[in-house]
């Protein structure tokens, strides 16, 4: 805000004031009074209606308001919790949580995180790339790596807003590089800049908040590159300079999830064990179990032999939720994921119910076992299908909006789809075949 009535000033030619900020939300107004008049009802100042003012002598407070502060704040909260999100995503953190929690403050929960370490400082890092001109009248000095320090104009040429990509590699002399990609807005602005500024000098700065002795989060900006434009840049490029490829990996990171609206810092951290939530994960699995059991009683007293070939394929889809839960990376059981895994198996048994009283029907209308069985599978097939795949467009759609717990459900209930199309219906045809696939007895029971 102070650069913007700054700049203003210069716009409307206006004399003799001195803008200031004296508080987070408060800035000071010095100056004569006729020029202050003239400063408030140019048309530019039009748009600081969110902004308070009262007067004095010869000066001008100007406050922001409680209803615009309450709207920053919420803005501010939200677009952190998205960036943090992004972030946590780079970590290959499948059911992390991210929540707001009370004013200004953000809980994150990384369950099976086994490098706590890399977390805080991917998390707790408020970082961001602009780019200055290099300039030896310029009023903004800055120390590049080695401490030596870079003069560069005020105005930064382009900020990390304007970037959309990046990822790190290494140059022609093997050494870390950052590519960088910027928008549609941030490419016209370094075309412009650079093809009217050959020859002369563009500095990266890096900025990152650090807690000083006092506990403040406070900014420190250095110079990690200053190259000599040689041609027209457009919005793609790369920045050297890195001191490893660590280095530059973090920082491409970073940048490709987005920079931080506000700074943050973390005031509270936990490692919750395993055996703080035993007791909830004894009753989860309890329920798998009994509910298990529950089915296997129904379809054995239901369907006699096949019931039994039923609670084999039940099984058999059990184990392989649980390896495709381990193939995948980054992927844990949690409390959520246990409530899709019984959900599933649930389900898996409707496919069995509806082979079986497929066969059943043929064979009420006398057809031999043997047929039975081929137009049980063969007419059951499309109407499991069908119900699998709306029931999986559901899920992909909970775990592509959702995340944290949701996306631990939904992750159980896409695999659990699957294995059970698997083990229903070709696992258990694998076994009944073999027995009763050649049997042309008529008016048998199952």
């Amino acid at each position: 805000m102070v650069r913007e009535i700054r700049q203003t000033l210069r716009e409307e030619r206006i004399r003799n004031i001195i803008v200031r900020k004296i508080s987070e939300s408060e800035i000071k107004i010095v100056g004569s009074k006729f020029s202050i008049d003239n400063l408030f009802t140019s048309d530019t100042a039009q748009q600081w209606v969110h902004w308070q003012h009262r007067k004095s002598d010869n000066d001008y407070i100007l406050s922001l308001s409680e209803e615009e502060n309450l709207r920053l704040v919420r803005s501010v909260m939200t677009q952190n919790i998205t960036t943090l999100r992004s972030r946590i995503n780079e970590l290959g953190v499948v059911e992390a949580s991210v929540q707001r929690q009370g004013r200004n403050h953000i809980r994150i929960e990384l369950p099976g995180l086994y490098d706590p370490k890399q977390a805080k400082l991917i998390i707790g890092a408020t970082a961001s790339l602009s780019f200055y001109e290099a300039s030896e009248t310029g009023a903004l000095t800055i120390n590049n790596l080695q401490g030596l320090p870079i003069k560069l104009l005020r105005q930064p040429v382009l900020s990390g807003e304007h970037i959309i990509d990046a990822n790190s590699s290494l140059d022609e002399m093997g050494r870390p590089q950052v590519n960088i990609k910027l928008d549609g807005l941030g490419g016209d602005k370094m075309v412009s800049f650079s093809r009217h500024n050959i020859g002369k000098q563009m500095a990266s700065v890096y900025t990152e908040y650090v807690v000083d002795q006092h506990g403040k989060l406070l900014p420190k900006d250095k110079v990690i590159n200053v190259a000599t434009i040689q041609s027209t840049l457009g919005n793609s490029f790369r920045i050297t300079g890195l001191d490893n490829q660590e280095e530059a990996n973090q920082l491409a990171l970073l940048l490709r999830s987005g920079a931080l609206t506000a700074p943050v810092q973390i005031v509270e951290e936990r490692a919750i064990g395993p055996t703080l939530g035993e007791e909830n994960i004894q009753a989860g699995l309890s329920a798998l179990v009994l509910g298990f059991i529950g089915m296997a009683a129904f379809l054995i007293v239901w369907y006699r032999r096949f019931g039994w070939v039923a609670i084999i394929g039940l099984t058999a889809n059990l184990i392989m939720q649980v390896g495709f839960l381990v193939l995948l990376p980054g992927a844990v059981l949690t409390l959520p994921g246990i409530a899709g895994l019984v959900l599933t198996v649930g389900m898996a048994v409707d496919t069995n119910v509806l082979i079986f009283e497929r066969i059943r029907d043929k064979l009420r209308e006398g057809a031999s076992l043997a047929v039975s069985i081929d137009f049980g599978y063969r007419s059951a097939f499309i109407t499991i299908f069908d119900a699998n795949i709306t029931t999986l467009i559901s899920a992909l759609c909970l775990y592509g909006i959702g995340s944290g717990p949701l996306q631990g459900f939904a992750t159980t209930l896409i695999l659990g789809l699957i294995s059970s199309m698997i083990c229903g219906i070709w696992v258990t045809r694998a076994l009944i075949n073999p027995i009763w696939g050649r049997d042309m007895r008529k008016m048998v029971k199952i």
